[in-house]
C-alpha cells in the first residue's frame, strides 16, 4: 500500500524555496535539512520562478487560492444544472 504524499503549507513552501536561495547550496542539502524530498523542493524553486510573483507575494498562496476557486466554480456549476 502507497504512503500518502505529505501535504505542505504554501508557507512552508516558500520559506524552503527561500532558504534554498539564501543558502546557495544543492537541494539535497535544504531537503535533509527540512526533512523533504529534494526533487520535491527543486520543483518548489522552479513553480516559484515560473510564477515571477512580486517579491512580497506568496506563489504557493496564490496556487491554493486558485485551486480552491476552481473547485467552488465547479461546484456552482454542478447546482446551477439542478435548475436548467
Amino acid at each position: 500500500m502507497e504512503h500518502p504524499s505529505p501535504k505542505y503549507t504554501a508557507e512552508f513552501k516558500q520559506g524552503a524555496v527561500q532558504l534554498h536561495r539564501e543558502r546557495e547550496t544543492t537541494y539535497a542539502e535544504v531537503a535533509r535539512e527540512l526533512g523533504v524530498d529534494p526533487s520535491g523542493l527543486a520543483d518548489w524553486v522552479k513553480r516559484s520562478d515560473a510564477a515571477q510573483a512580486a517579491p512580497g507575494d506568496n506563489p504557493f498562496k496564490i496556487a491554493e487560492e486558485i485551486r480552491k476557486l476552481r473547485r467552488e466554480v465547479e461546484r456552482l456549476g454542478r447546482e446551477n444544472e439542478i435548475f436548467l
